[in-house]
């Protein structure tokens, strides 16, 4: 599985970041281009620490879910098309493009950056994550939306 801490993954990530444009449109799901980019950041945020999810009390059944499904976000298979939309990660308004753009690819730049943290925060619903694994979580999930998006 690459990883965003892999100098040639953070390039290719960027290159298809600015390739996408107004004309951009998705093999599945709701959301426009712009509102994808904006929807690519949250993850990113939450990983660095600057957005903080409201933490709920999980019940045992949903730990044990949540427990059995942290391998899958950040292993080797892609992601289903139309999974679920975390509630705080749905962006319903219309965005710019290209202000989402330049946000997005600052953001991959300073997580890519980060390669040397050894200290992450917990993710609000999987529990910690090692550095290996926020960096390949990240990567799948951009891939993910990318690949929505056609690039």
């Amino acid at each position: 599985m690459k990883s965003l801490f892999d100098a040639d993954t953070h390039e290719e990530i960027q290159n298809r970041i600015e390739s996408l444009t107004v004309e951009s449109t998705p093999s599945w799901g709701k959301m426009s281009v712009a509102q994808m980019c904006t929807h690519c950041q949250k993850p990113l945020e939450v990983a660095m620490g600057s957005l903080q999810l409201g933490k709920k009390k999980l019940g045992f059944m949903k730990r044990l879910v949540f427990r059995i499904y942290k391998p899958l976000m950040y292993n080797d298979k892609p992601w289903k098309q139309d999974l679920p939309t975390v509630r705080d990660f749905i962006i319903s308004d219309e965005r710019d493009l290209a202000a989402e753009k330049a946000k997005l690819a600052a953001l991959v730049t300073k997580f890519s950056a980060s390669e040397d943290t050894t200290e992450w925060p917990a993710h609000p619903l999987f529990g910690d994550f090692t550095h290996e694994q926020w960096g390949k979580m990240q990567y799948k999930h951009l891939n993910h939306h990318l690949t929505q998006f056609g690039v």
